[in-house]
């Protein structure tokens, strides 16, 4: 054959692979070990074919020489062999132009028919999608984003991206890894039809957690993915080099596996990746990676919207928590104590049940404060709010409404009730040992809603009802008049 070739690769083992698998087939082959090289042979005289063995290159140092071979190729047979787990490189080059491409590892015959194909084209033999395949990726990216817009929680996003990518021609499964909180991966979920409909990574992978740490991170695109950060693209299930993950695969009818990363929002990790297991093992045009680089670009933002509502919602529960809780001693404070009390003064008018409100005040306290010191004082009001609050029921509240004065509201709960609640709280408080300063007694108020009464009117009757036990002596318990 009068064809003449260049081989271009920086490793001495692999073009003399090169030469000893697909010398024969070029009437004179030349080797280059950079691209500086290649170029300078090119000057010389333009080659038939142009292979680049892509190992060992790296995209941010060598990407602008190899782009500019492509480039003065013009269209002409350019070969690119891509290591499966670097497929980055083939969207990239595709920049620069048309270049058929190989995925490696690769047997020395699927090389040979790669390399024949390609001399025996006029025109670099590349693949390029067609209009039926270009609508297709529209439709795809168009189910991405819906499935992006949609907000419910259930199914999850992962769920709807799934199930949006195996709708896409081709596709037997798809699949979404994300990395967790804790630096590792995990399957999040997964959507399988035809011969796949009953495939399970986590069985295919032995687990569905800590996927970083699995035997098969190597060899599975989604893994590679999600674990480098770049593309991996298997175009035979054997390249991988693990013939039990290659024998399930087939028996699933995959031909093509391939990974996409999820990239961060930043510097660092990716968020995961998307897997897409394929039924053919033909070669992926270059809109093809485009498309899916903006689908795992939508999943990135879609996991960062759900993150944004997440630190929403957190931020809104801490603020309400802030400013309906008292910072001392954790129990509600005064001004969502009066909130409570209304409602629950509306209630019991509505359905015509007792309702018992209790008031407390910490005995001598400004003593304690004095004697002791304004710490002090702290813990023994915190102190009494914890006895306090295990006393309680689950629909009762315990409101800090004064400096040491406390309300305790009680749904359900008639005056008598009431009564027998204050005395366990009184004799409770006068047995709990405080801090520094032995132990504290507490002068209680109970009183019961009236038919027509106001929230403001039963709360003036039992703090009267609290004054009077301190004027009785303290630590006892007075029942409100009407």
């Amino acid at each position: 054959m009068s064809q003449q070739g260049i081989y271009l690769s920086p490793m001495a083992q692999r073009r003399a692979g090169f030469v000893e698998a697909c010398g024969p087939l070029f009437g004179r082959l030349q080797l280059a070990d950079s691209a500086d090289t290649a170029a300078a042979l090119m000057a010389e005289a333009a080659p038939g074919l142009l292979v680049i063995d892509l190992e060992r290159f790296e995209p941010g140092i060598d990407l602008d020489a190899l782009g500019a071979l492509l480039a003065r190729r013009a269209g002409a047979p350019t070969l690119l062999l891509c290591p499966f787990a670097n497929a980055r490189w083939l969207p990239l080059l595709n920049a620069f132009g048309p270049a058929a491409y190989a995925i490696t590892p690769i047997e020395p015959e699927r090389l040979q028919a790669s390399v024949r194909r390609c001399l025996e084209s006029s025109s670099s033999w590349a693949p390029a999608a067609d209009v039926d395949s270009l609508r297709a990726l529209l439709a795809l990216r168009a189910r991405v984003q819906a499935a992006l817009d949609e907000r419910d929680e259930e199914p999850t996003l992962a769920e709807r991206l799934c199930q949006a990518l195996v709708e896409w021609p081709g596709v037997l499964h798809a699949a979404m890894f994300r990395l967790k909180a804790d630096g590792d991966l995990q399957l999040d979920a997964e959507q399988g039809r035809g011969p796949a409909a009953g495939l399970r990574l986590g069985t295919l992978l032995q687990r569905s957690e800590r996927l970083l740490q699995v035997p098969l991170r190597h060899a599975f695109p989604g893994l590679l993915a999600a674990a480098t950060g770049e593309p991996a693209l298997l175009d035979t299930p054997e390249q991988a080099g693990e013939p039990a993950l290659a024998d399930a695969l087939r028996a699933h009818g995959v031909a093509q596996a391939l990974g996409i990363p999820v990239p961060a929002d930043g510097p660092g990790a990716p968020r995961g990746a998307l897997s897409l297991l394929l039924d053919d093992a033909g070669p992926l045009a270059p809109e093809v990676f485009a498309t899916l680089r903006d689908c795992a670009g939508l999943a990135a933002l879609g996991l960062r919207l759900i993150d944004m509502d997440l630190e929403t919602e957190q931020l809104l529960a801490r603020l309400t928590y802030v400013s309906t809780t008292d910072a001392l001693t954790g129990v509600a404070n005064r001004r969502h104590g009066e909130e409570l009390l209304e409602r629950e003064v509306r209630r019991a008018r509505r359905y015509r049940t007792p309702l018992a409100l209790l008031s407390f005040d910490i005995d001598r306290f400004k003593a304690i404060n004095d004697s002791f010191g304004h710490p002090v004082g702290d813990v023994a009001l915190r102190t009494v709010a914890d006895c306090v609050r295990g006393l309680l029921r689950s629909s009762d509240v315990l409101v800090r409404s004064g400096g040491e004065e406390f309300h305790v509201i009680a749904p359900h709960t008639s005056a008598i009730d009431g009564l027998k609640m204050a005395e366990k709280i009184r004799h409770a408080v006068e047995q709990a040992a405080i801090p520094g300063c032995d132990h504290v007694t507490v002068s209680l108020g109970v009183a019961q809603l009236g038919e027509q009464e106001s929230a403001d009117s039963l709360t003036q009757r039992v703090d009267a009802a609290m004054a009077r036990a301190k004027r009785a002596g303290r630590n006892c318990v007075e029942l409100a008049m009407q």
